[in-house]
């Protein structure tokens, strides 16, 4: 059986849901099993993140010219430097939630 355009839509509608779903449990998750190992090994942001923003700040001349990261997207770790086009998990969003401290 052929599906229609319109019966496709709404299959895409509902799988887009169910995955956007899974995620937000799976990544629950993910961060429930992370602030255990934390608190267990008494880890810090620098422990995790070595090269944290102070790291790449301070190495900016000797690394081509690279930007430290101004935005981070807490779901994923991805950053951002707050220049050229706004990827989009921060594109229209208030940018300041995503500000890296």
């Amino acid at each position: 059986m052929t599906n229609t355009y319109k019966e496709l839509l709404i299959q895409r509608e509902a799988l887009e849901q169910a995955i956007a779903s899974a995620r937000q449990q799976e990544l629950a998750e993910a961060i429930r099993k992370s602030r255990e190992l934390v608190a267990e090994f008494g880890l810090t942001v620098q422990d995790i993140f070595p090269a944290g923003r102070g790291a790449a700040k301070s190495a900016g001349k000797s690394n081509g010219g690279k930007v430290a990261a101004k935005y981070r997207d807490p779901a994923t770790g991805q950053s951002w430097t707050g220049r050229g086009k706004a990827p989009k998990w921060i594109d229209g969003k208030d940018r300041a939630q995503f500000l890296i401290a």
